[in-house]
């Protein structure tokens, strides 16, 4: 039996106690937040389940294995770090932390201490994303030549982040796994209408390698709510619309092909343009958090993440590090960390 603790209790807090709960030979035994009307709640709730204000107190428990870090972002690089140094396993909530140079010290804390440290990157196991890697993996898509996404919404907005590390990220996140890379330039601007310095709306173009080009629209501040990816290829393109909950995701056979035609000394482009059908595959949904925790479960089981592990997340990181000194700069191209 795997006995957790999860560490805050706002969004995502009880979704996780709910789920690791449904999960086989695991438990959440104790939770822990500052406020106590949180606290309060879980025990109606949860009855039986241990409530603490001070996050050390579980990491003192020797019958807790593991943690869920579901605090604010500014908070992940302290709590982590003390969880790994406890001897918990961790599932930290993305992103990782704010900087590259505190993911790279918890990455190594993790592999010095033997631990598991998974970040919860929720949108990689989100069914119609999984189909997405199905198609892009089995070549349907042909060589991609570039993905789009929009992610927007009124509110909730953040106060300790942008909407670039809360947002974006998603999709930073998602096209990294779909690519298998990581892109090498970036280019964004943002504003910020809200809040000082904290960007609300942010535009991002991405350039990976192989000649891939992406762009990200993330906003607070939109009457409409929309989580979109689309992606081009040379064979045939795909959209994922996460609010269609019977069909999140279409196959176009759609697609160019530019072909030089030479008639005497001319030289002509011919564009051939096909515009075939729509499939519609099966997804088989299942609640990502629970996907995702299942999976936590078996990385400490098994000794292995296979996706969503530091090093993964500490890509992510130095791509949003690009993407705020390029905001500093009016949208001045950046080269992404390596």
């Amino acid at each position: 039996m795997t006995k957790i603790s999860v560490i805050g209790c706002g969004r995502w807090g009880p979704n996780h106690i709910r789920n690791f709960n449904s999960l086989p030979d695991c438990m959440v035994i104790a939770v822990v937040d500052i406020q106590q009307d949180r606290l309060s709640r879980i025990s109606k709730m949860f009855p039986g389940i241990c409530v603490e204000r001070d996050y050390r107190r579980v990491l003192d428990d020797p019958s807790v294995e593991a943690v869920v870090v579901a605090t604010p972002t500014n908070t992940h690089y302290e709590i982590v770090r003390a969880a790994l140094l406890a001897g918990k396993q961790v599932l930290c909530e993305k992103p990782i932390c704010t900087t590259s140079r505190e993911a790279q010290e918890l990455i190594e804390v993790a592999d010095e201490k033997k631990l598991t440290l998974m970040v919860g990157h929720v949108f990689l196991f989100n069914s119609g994303i999984l189909k997405l890697k199905e198609l892009v993996e089995a070549g349907e898509l042909g060589k991609i030549h570039y993905l789009s996404a929009v992610r927007t919404n009124l509110g909730p907005v953040r106060t300790d982040v942008n909407a670039a590390f809360d947002l974006a990220s998603h999709d930073i996140a998602i096209f990294n796994w779909l690519l298998g890379s990581t892109p090498n330039l970036v280019s964004a601007i943002g504003a910020s209408f809200l809040q000082n310095n904290i960007e609300d709306v942010v535009f991002i173009s991405l350039k990976y390698p192989n000649e891939v080009f992406a762009n990200i629209q993330a906003s607070w501040l939109d009457p409409k709510k929309i989580r979109k990816i689309s992606i081009v290829g040379s064979k045939k393109m795909a959209t994922w619309d996460d609010l269609e909950l019977n069909s999140p995701v279409a196959i176009y056979d759609k697609g160019a092909n530019a072909q030089q035609e030479y008639n005497n000394f001319g030289e002509f482009l011919h564009i051939n343009m096909w515009d075939g059908d729509v499939r519609l595959p099966k997804v088989h949904m299942e609640e990502p958090v629970k996907t995702q925790d299942r999976h936590f479960l078996d990385a400490i089981r098994n000794g292995a993440v296979h996706h969503s592990d530091g090093r993964f997340a500490l890509g992510i990181i130095r791509v949003l590090e690009a993407v705020s000194d390029s905001m500093r700069g009016y949208g001045t191209p950046v080269r992404v960390k390596e």
